[in-house]
């Protein structure tokens, strides 16, 4: 299928999804995964609206920011601290804020360009050595940390599920996700508010989004297999 097929077909399942976890299409974001994606084909997604675009690798943001405009852009893979000067000034918002260290570089970049800069906080939910992000006991106090940063603020949680043959398997660790959202944000911390759980990806969203997810991130269900060679 071309790309804007696969599009209609994502939003189809997505508003199904929404629609059974008592919300609407309108209240999902649908984040166009770009990672190795040349731009005259992000540029076919953007064409069919999606404006939303995510990026493992601070260095393709750089690459394609000013040949994209209209992108709004976000930071969804491991960032190193010496890769967010790149980028704090060109992204909505930084998905994958995993420990002090980077919060902190992040509101020294930020202050120095009198930005607030919009994050959230990975959350290794499952365990998995193989995965970045905070253990789920210590999220909490990390976030008390961030919180009190003049210029950065918590926004929400990401998490990378396993990924399995089945997305049913996935439903615990979403609906711990979920969980964790509504708590963190009935604890009033200041500089803090749980606006996105970012969750869901080609082979899980539509459970994600049933237990909760409000951020998908989407890239081979609408650009199709990559070459993950390409650096």
């Amino acid at each position: 299928m071309s790309i804007s097929e696969n599009i209609k077909d994502i939003e189809e399942k997505i508003e199904r999804a929404a629609i059974k976890s008592g919300r609407q299409r309108k209240d999902i974001l649908l984040l166009a995964v770009s990672k190795t994606v040349e731009c005259d084909r992000i540029k076919q997604a953007m064409e069919c609206g999606l404006t939303s675009l995510g990026e493992n690798k601070p260095q393709e943001i750089v690459r394609k920011y000013d040949e994209l405009p209209g992108a709004k852009w976000h930071q969804i893979g491991h960032l190193q601290t010496n890769k967010v000067k790149y980028i704090i000034d060109k992204v909505e918002l930084i998905h994958s804020v995993d420990s002090l260290k980077l919060g902190e570089e992040i509101e020294k970049r930020a202050a120095k360009l009198g930005l607030r800069a919009d994050v959230l906080v990975e959350v290794n939910i499952a365990g998995e050595e193989s995965k970045h992000g905070v253990k789920p006991e210590e999220t909490r106090a990390l976030i008390e940390e961030i919180s009190k940063f003049d210029h950065v603020r918590v926004r929400g949680l990401m998490t990378v599920a396993p990924f399995v043959p089945d997305p049913e398997e996935n439903r615990k660790y979403f609906g711990q996700m979920y969980k964790m959202f509504k708590d963190i944000g009935q604890c009033g911390y200041d500089n803090v508010s749980m606006d996105f759980l970012s969750m869901g990806m080609t082979n899980d969203y539509e459970v994600a989004i049933e237990e909760g997810a409000n951020i998908v991130r989407i890239g081979t269900g609408i650009f199709g297999a990559r070459n993950y060679d390409i650096k």
